[in-house]
């Protein structure tokens, strides 16, 4: 049994950013991962704004994982600044880490000229049967990091489901 083609799961988007979460600034990443998760057929369940803190993600990533989302992408905190922790608090959550779509968002990054996305320390992995992703902040890494997650993240859920087993 095949998943939709129009249906690949539940999604949920995490912006960590400080002054997005005390509403001091509109959130310009959250619209963006939102419509392109649903272009590529995802029913997103929301987006949830929370501060630069290691409790603050993991609780966001752990209510994500414990409400059933096949799909987690946290948007922002994955660079060297001190306030930059999204991948610590991922990595606490992660049973699963997937190097290599890390990378592979990291090198894409790079590579369309996105300087967050090539200095990432995002992580990519899997919490119980949901797929988290850390994306850079900036538009130009969230649109070139679903571009390269366009090709990948059904596999994976596909995996995750166990529809591809016999």
């Amino acid at each position: 049994m095949e998943r939709s083609a129009q249906r690949l799961g539940r999604a949920l988007v995490v912006i960590v950013d400080d002054r997005v979460a005390h509403g001091e600034h509109d959130d310009s990443t959250g619209p963006l991962v939102t419509e392109l998760l649903e272009e590529a057929g995802f029913i997103v369940d929301g987006t949830v704004a929370v501060e630069g803190e290691v409790v603050g993600i993991r609780a966001a990533l752990n209510t994500a994982v414990i409400g059933g989302v096949d799909l987690v992408v946290t948007v922002g905190g994955t660079g060297v600044s001190p306030r930059d922790v999204t991948p610590d608090a991922t990595q606490g959550v992660l049973d699963r880490p997937i190097s290599g779509i890390a990378e592979a968002l990291r090198a894409s990054g790079l590579a369309a000229g996105a300087v967050d996305a090539g200095i990432s320390r995002g992580l990519v992995g899997v919490s119980g049967s949901t797929l988290v992703v850390n994306l850079a902040g900036s538009r130009s890494a969230v649109r070139d990091g679903m571009a390269t997650l366009s090709a990948l993240v059904p596999y994976v859920i596909e995996q995750l489901s166990g529809l591809d087993e016999s």
